[in-house]
């Protein structure tokens, strides 16, 4: 079960920039964006849920997104009796070739479909000559979660970063961590870095932002396999916290949520203005920077430029997960079933993603999602 936010988590969105969606009716059906029976304005989030068609979807992909698609499924079997859809967190990479293989109607990607690996066109093969569509459902916080005892409170530059989870600072105490944390006591003890052994959209973002924020210190590749040459693998999420939590001088990346439900200390990021700690209005304070690359309905965005930025205040290593949808091309009854599913997550769930660890959609990016949904067919 996933750790439950502090309600005045709650207040600071609310009151922030990135505004909590209303609840929709219960009624299977729920009133149009922008009108309601009585001819007033509809409360923001709402949309029209059209319920029916394939009763049993599948999913399955990021397990980054886990604690999200959970609140979506019940949100979805409230909203429309009898209809399910079972998720498989197998990770992105398996998300990804699922998708396009036809065996699930829905893939789950913590970074968009890449068309040099020739994602892009296996997924428009599988969609019958139409182009698959990224849709950002879910946006979430990825810390730098360690294990050193002693060590409560640890502050580290994207340099750092970088540097740790390629090899090129291998002690706690080295002089350019303590520099970072003047005051603190740090150990003499050995850096063991934990990283995801599965192909990951988690592990892509990551090295995305040790690329962007650090300074030329990470050499390697980026992409879904971690490339930093050290340490060991976790399986999935969940994997990556055991391996953590097993060990002292360990340190990993991993979702918030996941670092929530089992107390895990994780690193504030120094972008050049001070160290930030991860939380929901941090990384609320990044992701409403965060502009849309990709054409038309496909909601592709990028994320790089916020990674290497430096805005006082904001958390910057966030991922977005993509639902991987077919923008044509299902069957009536499969296109039916995903549009009221995405739908209902998009509006009714969105408000309970603290709770879960995550940060429900800014009011932009809703909008545009509904519209993408609608245009599905």
């Amino acid at each position: 079960m996933i750790s439950k936010r502090p309600a005045s988590v709650l207040g600071i969105i609310a009151a922030g920039a990135l505004a909590l969606t209303a609840c929709g009716s219960d009624n299977n059906a729920s009133s149009p964006s922008g009108s309601n029976n009585s001819g007033a304005p509809a409360p923001t989030g709402t949309a029209t849920v059209d319920c029916g068609g394939k009763s049993a979807l599948k999913a399955e992909g990021s397990s980054a997104q886990k604690g999200a698609m959970d609140t979506f499924i019940a949100a979805y079997a409230q909203k429309c009796s009898g209809q399910q859809l079972a998720y498989n967190p197998t990770g992105s990479g398996a998300g990804v070739k699922q998708f396009n293989a036809g065996i699930v109607d829905i893939g789950g990607s913590d970074s968009a479909l890449n068309k040099d690996k020739g994602e892009v066109d296996a997924a428009a093969k599988r969609c019958q000559g139409n182009p698959a569509w990224n849709l950002p459902l879910v946006f979430g916080p990825v810390g730098i979660a360690y294990k050193v005892n002693g060590v409560t409170d640890l502050t580290l530059t994207g340099e750092l970063a970088a540097k740790i989870f390629s090899g090129a600072i291998t002690k706690w105490n080295d002089p350019a961590i303590a520099a970072a944390n003047k005051g603190a006591t740090l150990p003499d003890k050995a850096i063991t870095v934990i990283y995801r052994g599965d192909e990951s959209g988690t592990t892509d973002n990551f090295q995305r932002y040790l690329k962007a924020a650090g300074k030329g210190a990470w050499t390697k590749d980026t992409g879904k396999k971690f490339n930093g040459g050290v340490g060991q693998g976790g399986q999935g999420s969940a994997g990556v916290v055991e391996s953590i939590n097993a060990g002292d001088g360990t340190v990993g990346y991993v979702e918030w949520s996941y670092i929530q439900d089992k107390n895990l200390s994780s690193a504030k990021i120094d972008s050049g203005s001070g160290g930030v700690a991860l939380g929901a209005d941090t990384a609320g304070a990044a992701i409403k920077s965060a502009k849309v690359k990709g054409e038309g309905h496909d909601l592709v965005l990028d994320l790089d430029s916020l990674y290497g930025s430096n805005t006082p205040g904001a958390y910057p290593l966030v991922l977005a997960t993509y639902e991987i949808v077919c923008s044509k091309g299902y069957d009536a009854d499969t296109t039916k079933a995903v549009k009221a599913f995405l739908t209902t997550s998009a509006t009714d769930a969105q408000k309970q993603l603290v709770d879960a660890g995550y940060v429900p959609l800014p009011d932009e990016f809703q909008a545009k999602l509904l519209d993408a949904i609608k245009a599905i067919s």
